[in-house]
């Protein structure tokens, strides 16, 4: 029998294949869910965790500035009554935070280490081999150009990468930022070299 969680996931596969989508598709979230799988030691909020990542882009329109809300609260409406209501608010703190990938202080002590592991796994491409990374880079730019315009999207696409840069840490984790930091890094810099080319 088709259940209400098999109607959900077909639809939230359906958003992650919609045309405008080049980055923020399912191929990101199968990216972030095999760095899921191969985190070391056992995560306090698993569930969470893995929903958070399917649903974190579920609303993604390049011209809006509320993805990440509009996706907490997509996540809260398809699950509720379907799966625990604490697990449900641990994942839409996670989405809710992807709007600028920062922890704040009063985050609860027993979700900083997952949240920050679930952070550090949507900007993992960052740090990625040079040509994965310009493979990201095109794809944004896919995303944006057409809705920005091309001179609008690259002047905003190199204050973001120049704020990125600007950061004391660019991940969370001492595992992400030992293993990624300087590659990406370095994958930033030539972005930046590229768009004012």
């Amino acid at each position: 029998m088709f259940s209400r969680l098999d109607a959900r996931r077909a639809a939230l596969r359906a958003r992650l294949a919609e045309p405008h989508r080049a980055y923020h598709a399912q191929s990101h979230v199968d990216s972030m869910l095999r760095g899921m799988a191969a985190l070391p030691g056992p995560l306090a909020h698993a569930a969470a965790m893995e929903l958070a990542i399917w649903y974190h882009d579920a609303v993604y329109d390049p011209a809006a500035r509320d993805n990440e809300a509009r996706s907490a609260a997509l996540l809260r409406a398809d699950l509720s009554g379907l799966v625990h209501p604490q697990v449900i608010g641990v994942a839409a703190e996670m989405i809710r935070l992807t709007a600028t990938h920062e922890i704040p202080p009063d985050l609860p002590e027993n979700w900083h280490q997952d949240v920050a592991l679930f952070l550090d796994l949507d900007l993992a491409v960052l740090g990625a081999g040079p040509a994965e990374y310009d493979a990201y880079e095109r794809g944004i730019a896919a995303e944006y150009e057409p809705v920005h315009g091309r001179d609008a999207y690259r002047t905003g696409r190199a204050a973001f990468l120049r704020a990125l840069l600007g950061r004391p840490r660019l991940f969370h984790t001492d595992g992400f930022h030992a293993a990624l930091d300087g590659q990406a890094r370095a994958n930033i810099r030539h972005a930046l070299e590229q768009l004012s080319a």
